[in-house]
């Protein structure tokens, strides 16, 4: 099989790319059996009610010439993070008081409690560089507090960068989220892994949350794949394209290079690890039919869960229990989601009709995010969306809409919210990594064109 004819075989076992609509099987449901959904909503805030929160710009406590851009670096950065949350209503620079309180001796919390800011909650403090170290002093009040209004205070003592400037900015969010929230953690620390396509070839890269250090993992030179990060963060799994044909590969993040992963036979694609990190399931076509198979993390005993003429690709498990794995199958016609045991047993199929691709399970092991192309057939007028479905009750939702071919969904680690991969004008050089909450709101772009496939770190 030619280098073109294999690149073809991945990308439809990945994401299922459309058959010329002459020679598509007449296995539709017309949209009357797509039965009408009862609405329902996702919650970003877990039920936590919305607090009016306020970050001041932090206050310059020493007169190196860095402690300027590493403050307008900390202040930018926290500002997004607490924005981006989706749980606060954020107080507009533009209405907070023109004091910058940097402890809390000199904070007037009554400026920040009444109009126009009325807040909540003020995060406050103070940063500057002593001795290269940058250091900083965070605090978080209760507005309405006038008796004990501090809710915490941290301090942070780093290497004076700029890089440490954003890493701490997002360590206070954080922070400032899990005491806010319910205890839920922030995901400001997280990480994204993605496909990054270069001049013939497409590498593994990772990116901060929010876009911010873009930088490749891979340099390997080969057509790679669908990565997924481990759940201790320590090593990526992804599929890469070499003399036999897509292969499994792992990369040791630790060690920065790739280490041992069993190579075998046919085309192996789309590893997911299990929220144990012990075990990993792929899809494989050692046997001839690709079907979906777990093995250790190095490759070795593997073994077959799935036994259905047609193929079976793209496995995520129920990162709550477990228990268990949903994947695509092709095994009635077009592609649909489907969920089963980790024994191959409990098969369910999820969706009743059109062209599903790309399922990611949420946090929580409530609902699957996946992409579908609800009317996909002749004349039908269909596109391929971020669809959010309840497992319990197959209840489904429509996150992404009129903004292209949209696909390869992945949930961050708090549940609040989905990165996808969008191709605004169908051209697949177009790709660009989006993410937004997972109530289909607060959509921004995280990469410009080139960027697929992203894969959000567990933590």
């Amino acid at each position: 099989m030619n280098l073109s004819a294999r690149l073809l075989h991945a990308r439809k076992s990945l994401s299922w790319v459309a058959l010329p609509l002459l020679t598509l099987p007449l296995l539709l449901l017309s949209s009357s059996t797509l039965r009408a959904q009862d609405t329902f909503h996702l919650e970003t805030s877990s039920g936590a009610t919305s607090i009016r929160l306020a970050a001041a710009n932090f206050k310059p406590t020493a007169a190196d010439a860095n402690t300027t851009t590493f403050k307008n670096t900390f202040d930018t950065t926290l500002f997004a993070d607490l924005s981006n949350a989706g749980i606060f209503d954020m107080v507009s620079k533009s209405l907070a008081p023109q004091t910058t309180p940097g402890a809390q001796s000199d904070i007037n919390l009554s400026q920040w409690s009444t109009a126009p800011a009325s807040a909540a909650m003020v995060a406050f403090g103070n940063l500057g560089v002593q001795n290269n170290r940058l250091v900083v002093n965070g605090f978080l009040d209760d507005a309405k507090n006038t008796q004990f209004p501090q809710v915490f205070a941290k301090q942070y003592n780093e290497e004076a960068t700029d890089d440490s400037a954003r890493q701490v900015a997002h360590r206070f969010a954080d922070e400032i989220i899990f005491r806010l929230s319910g205890g839920t953690p922030g995901i400001a620390e997280s990480k994204l892994f993605y496909v990054k396509r270069g001049r013939g070839t497409k590498e593994i890269w990772e990116m901060d949350y929010d876009g911010a250090n873009q930088h490749a993992i891979t340099h390997l030179g080969e057509i790679s794949l669908s990565p997924r990060v481990s759940p201790d963060n320590s090593r990526v799994a992804f599929s890469a394209l070499g003399k036999d044909g897509f292969q499994i590969r792992m990369f040791s993040l630790l060690l920065g290079r790739l280490v041992n992963f069993q190579s075998v036979g046919g085309t192996n694609l789309s590893p997911a690890w299990s929220p144990s990190g012990q075990q990993l399931a792929f899809s494989s076509s050692r046997t001839g039919d690709p079907e979906i198979w777990v093995s250790d993390p190095q490759g070795a005993v593997a073994h077959r869960i799935t036994n259905y003429k047609g193929p079976d690709v793209s496995p995520t498990w129920n990162p709550k229990t477990g228990a268990q794995i949903a994947w695509i199958s092709g095994r009635t016609g077009l592609p649909q989601l489907y969920i089963m045991d980790t024994d191959g047993s409990g098969v369910t199929r999820m969706t009743d009709g059109g062209y599903a691709t790309s399922p990611s399970w949420s946090p929580n092991g409530q609902f699957i995010a996946f992409a579908w192309n609800r009317k996909y057939g002749p004349g039908a007028p269909g596109g391929q969306d971020i669809y959010v479905m309840e497992v319990a009750s197959k209840r489904w939702i429509q996150l992404t809409h009129d903004m292209g071919r949209c696909d390869f969904p992945s949930w961050s680690p708090d549940g609040r919210h989905i990165a996808f991969a969008n191709t605004p004008d169908g051209v697949d050089s177009h790709n660009r990594i989006m993410t937004m909450l997972v109530d289909g709101t607060g959509k921004r772009a995280l990469t410009e064109y080139g960027a697929d496939m992203p894969n959000w770190s567990w933590k």
